[in-house]
């Protein structure tokens, strides 16, 4: 798509604060240029011939210097200007040639590399260049009838005087046009290539985005599925149990009251589950993610076996007294170990792991730290950090990941639990 543009780009106009600068710019050559008129007019340097007047002097003066004001604005109509005004000059011999002939190679530079239409900027520097020479020939034709006999009675060299007074003058005018050409051509390039790098990084930043918008879409697809098994478990548990109530209600009214709280906690549970599946599905939209295999929190113990078969040395601690955790619960502290486990193994270069699980008075912490390059094993915009922070979001908890303060990495999820979980010994 950049490379389609590149051949419609056109440069944006001048910032207020470039077309101030360009108006001190211009400014400050109107008055060097008339104090090297003054300095001319005093040592009667007249190298183009016998001057006009003075005011006329003073008005080519400032009419070749002082468009410059306009240059970064309206850089088409100041070439064209300072070019038709430095001729004029020239032709009428007014004396200022130094800054005029600057404020000429600063508006041939303009053009190049501010030119929003760098096509037709192109064809007017070439056009004003080619006019300039045409103009030397023309003035060199003129002169040359001139020329007093005793002009080159000093010269020596092997060529003749005439002929090299124009070569020099030739080379001098290649030059000077050829670098006004030159680093116009340069800038406008680089200003180019720098929209188009503004443009490719965001580009880039969407594409980041529509990728972090998509593996949360599917993570919440896939902790949506893994609900509603665990919804669907409930719902078939309550009906096992409502017709075991049924069928000695009249015979055991103990086993029926038994049953009916059953029958209460899984209902209960079963709403609160159902909660946390619409709640990631608000804008889960229409993603489609493969599940994954179901795991809890008595499968942790897998991933250390894991971790060491990988040659870490891995431990795992169990602190305070095991609950029976809500069945989604489990499986959100089972996954984001499961990732953070992962991402030590693929990124971290760690040799320790060291995974904590603490049961306390109303949540559960899972907590994963390792000793490899902080900042390796979780990337802040990472699919993996996405994965767990939506599983954490989803059951109300908090989620805490960065460097150690000796070094390392970690992981560390909470998740708060409900009054009735129990507690098993």
């Amino acid at each position: 798509m950049i490379a389609a543009q590149q051949g419609e780009w056109h440069r944006p106009g001048p910032t207020a604060e470039q077309r101030r600068n360009d108006l001190w710019l211009g400014l400050g050559m109107t008055g060097l240029a008339l104090v090297s008129l003054t300095l001319a007019r005093s040592t009667g340097a007249f190298l183009l011939g016998p001057p006009p007047s003075g005011p006329e002097q003073l008005f080519w003066t400032v009419a070749v210097t002082l468009p410059l004001i306009w240059r970064r604005r309206w850089p088409v109509a100041t070439l064209l200007i300072v070019s038709v005004v430095f001729i004029a000059g020239q032709a009428r011999s007014a004396p200022e040639t130094q800054f005029s002939s600057w404020a000429l190679f600063c508006a041939l530079y303009t053009v190049g590399a501010w030119g929003q239409n760098h096509q037709l900027a192109r064809r007017l520097r070439i056009g004003v260049i080619a006019t300039m020479f045409a103009w030397l020939g023309i003035y060199y034709a003129v002169t040359i009838e001139h020329i007093p006999p005793g002009a080159f009675a000093d010269a020596v060299g092997p060529v003749p005087p005439v002929l090299a007074a124009m070569v020099n003058g030739v080379l001098v005018n290649v030059l000077v046009f050829g670098f006004a050409y030159f680093f116009g051509e340069t800038a406008w390039v680089a200003t180019r290539r720098e929209h188009e790098l503004h443009a490719q990084a965001e580009d880039l930043r969407g594409s980041q985005a529509e990728s972090r918008e998509r593996a949360v879409l599917g993570e919440r697809v896939r902790i949506a599925r893994e609900l509603h098994d665990v919804v669907a478990h409930h719902v078939s548990v309550m009906g096992v149990q409502a017709s075991a109530c049924r069928r000695v209600f009249d015979r055991d009214p103990g086993k029926a009251r038994t049953a009916l709280a059953a029958i209460e906690q899984s209902a209960r549970t079963a709403v609160d589950e159902l909660r946390r599946m619409l709640g990631v599905l608000r804008t889960s939209g229409d993603a489609v993610a493969a599940p994954p295999a179901a795991g809890g929190v008595e499968r942790i113990g897998e991933l250390i076996e894991r971790a060491r078969a990988a040659g870490l040395t891995a431990t795992l601690g169990v602190y305070g007294d095991s609950i029976a955790l809500p069945e989604s619960v489990s499986q959100a502290a089972y996954r984001v170990t499961q990732e953070a486990v992962t991402n030590t193994l693929k990124h971290a270069g760690a040799d320790m792991l060291d995974v904590r699980v603490r049961y306390l008075a109303r949540e559960v912490e899972v907590d994963v730290t390792d000793d490899g390059r902080a900042g390796g094993t979780t990337n802040t915009v990472g699919l993996g950090l996405i994965g767990m922070r939506e599983r954490v979001t989803a059951h109300d908890g908090d989620l805490e990941t960065g460097p150690r303060a000796g070094g390392g990495w970690r992981v560390r999820a909470r998740f708060p639990l409900p009054v009735s979980a129990g507690r098993s010994s």
